[in-house]
């Protein structure tokens, strides 16, 4: 069987950008993620990653973050509620300092039937196991979520 190519290391210029992503809390427990489409031009293409996006010019995180919702799963959260942000300097590549903000966003089972991909090459719900054991996840992504699921551990502590 041929495989796509991979573009992750192959892409010369990539611009940076302030971003706000959600971290989609399936049921409590679980986490809806992406496949990201592999294609060149995108920060880890063929990779899972959280569902979100850059910010257009004007836009607040959580304004831009409802629109990226609604564009790629034509989803309306009802709540959204900041968790974390990492903070990027792409001055080694002649760009500038960016931000990707988390925002935790909680939903049920059944809602994610209903929603619909109109971006990415698919999506699933993932154990936090599963995910971070067995998956290929965008490295920023993946440190957002083992922060998220982790935190009621390190609370204990």
């Amino acid at each position: 069987m041929h495989e796509a190519p991979d573009y992750f290391l192959r892409e010369g210029r990539l611009v940076s950008g302030d971003a706000a992503v959600a971290l989609i809390v399936v049921d409590g427990a679980k986490y809806l993620l992406q496949l990201r489409d592999q294609k060149p031009g995108i920060f880890y293409p063929g990779h899972w990653g959280l569902f979100g996006g850059a910010l257009d010019a004007g836009e607040t995180p959580s304004v831009a973050l409802r629109r990226e919702l609604f564009e790629e799963l034509g989803f309306a959260p009802r709540e959204i509620t900041y968790f974390t942000e990492f903070g990027f300097d792409f001055s080694p590549h002649d760009g500038c300092k960016v931000i990707r903000r988390y925002y935790e966003v909680h939903v049920a089972a059944r809602e994610v039937e209903y929603m619909k991909l109109s971006e990415g090459a698919d999506l699933r719900v993932f154990a936090v196991d599963d995910l971070l054991g067995r998956e290929r996840v965008t490295p920023y992504d993946a440190m957002a979520i083992w922060m998220h699921a982790t935190r009621r551990v390190h609370r204990l502590r």
